[in-house]
């Protein structure tokens, strides 16, 4: 099997990045360093800056202040910019912008004109060879599938050889089923060819099935970075823990080096003042019921199947909202019968109160045994 050669992986440093539109902040000061040959996610909700980011790096967007380094050479700085073609860096965009009046061949040389006709035809055979398009390169975009479409655009995005590869949701516009099998193939063409990538996403599942890193970002700054189990296991504020998956939010007492809430009691390390309040983020599967008479008395008052879990509510006296668990395994209590609440304190996540700072403990599994 013929090997496409690649670039060499870069690495990628951020420094004090802003920009501003209309006087309205989008990217304020930030700071990142992209390891090489690893997938990185830049994650956040729509607004966030993600996407400006991305066009940043890429060269079609220019900061206002700050400075980008690619293997230790500046690209961007006080007087210094290099341009777009000049990066070797390659964006893949979110609806793919394959010319449809060009063939799927003549789409992979559209970015490689600056070769021979020899180098171009040997280019476009090693990354259709590597991806696997040599039935589709006589088609046109307009009869491929979505997936097909997608597989397209990375070979073009890949054929010049790119350092980086920049990706602004690019499995967003592809079905379920077929999402999940495109992105699978697309990371294993990244992995294997060790290519260094930087993928945009608002989905914080895809990002954790997806990232080696996770920049978690929130109005225009980054919130969090980390891996995908230290983003989840131990995020750092509570906008971090809810962003990365549903929680029940507790409000409590802080006393002796514990929140003291109405269905239990948990220790933190967290520089508190006595008697303050503090918050306890509880992931849903931290809860678990059983008969009543063992536990935190509760309520069932609703269940709604979700196929492979069951998603209960109940309410816990004094609470004044309902708090969520989900079972994998089919629970019989139903609709209003009394049962016990536990909690096995695996995924509880406490901070400092939102008004007063955040500080985090970092493990809180052996802590609640």
């Amino acid at each position: 099997m013929q090997v496409m050669a690649v670039a060499p992986a870069a690495s990628l440093e951020l420094e004090r990045v802003s920009r501003e539109f209309s006087g309205r902040r989008v990217l304020a000061d930030i700071s990142l360093a992209i390891p090489p040959g690893r997938i990185t996610c830049l994650l956040g909700e729509s607004g966030c800056g993600k996407s400006t980011l991305l066009r940043i790096i890429a060269g079609v967007d220019r900061p206002d202040s700050g400075s980008i380094r690619m293997n230790g050479a500046e690209i961007v700085g006080p007087g210094r910019f290099v341009e777009p073609e000049s990066r070797m860096i390659g964006f893949m965009f979110q609806d793919y912008a394959l010319f449809p009046h060009l063939s799927v061949a003549e789409n992979l040389a559209f970015g490689l004109r600056h070769l021979s006709r020899a180098d171009q035809r040997r280019r476009v055979a090693e990354v259709v060879e590597r991806i696997g398009l040599g039935h589709l390169i006589d088609r046109y975009p307009h009869s491929l599938s979505g997936g097909e479409q997608q597989r397209v655009a990375l070979a073009r995005a890949l054929a010049p050889r790119p350092a980086i590869l920049l990706m602004d949701e690019p499995f967003s516009n592809l079905d379920q089923g077929l999402r999940e099998r495109v992105r699978r193939e697309t990371l294993d063409t990244l992995r294997r060819m060790g290519t260094t990538a930087i993928i945009v996403t608002h989905d914080p599942q895809e990002a954790l099935a997806v990232g080696d890193l996770i920049v978690l970002m929130r109005a225009g700054r980054i919130e969090q970075v980390g891996t995908p189990f230290e983003i989840y296991d131990r995020p750092t504020s509570p906008y971090a823990a809810e962003f990365m998956g549903p929680c029940n939010r507790l409000t409590g007492l802080w006393r002796e080096g514990r929140i003291e809430t109405p269905i239990g009691t948990f220790p933190a390390r967290l520089d508190l003042p006595e008697g303050t309040l503090a918050l306890a983020c509880i992931r849903p599967q931290a809860l678990s019921i059983g008969p009543d008479g063992d536990g935190i008395s509760a309520r069932v008052v609703a269940k709604t199947f979700i196929g492979e879990s069951e998603q209960i509510d109940v309410m816990v006296h004094p609470l004044g909202e309902t708090l969520r668990m989900h079972s994998h395994v089919r629970i019989p209590m139903e609709i209003g019968e009394k049962v016990s609440l536990q909690l096995n304190g695996a995924q509880i996540h406490v901070f400092a109160n939102e008004n007063g700072g955040v500080r985090k403990i970092p493990n809180l599994r052996e802590m609640l045994d």
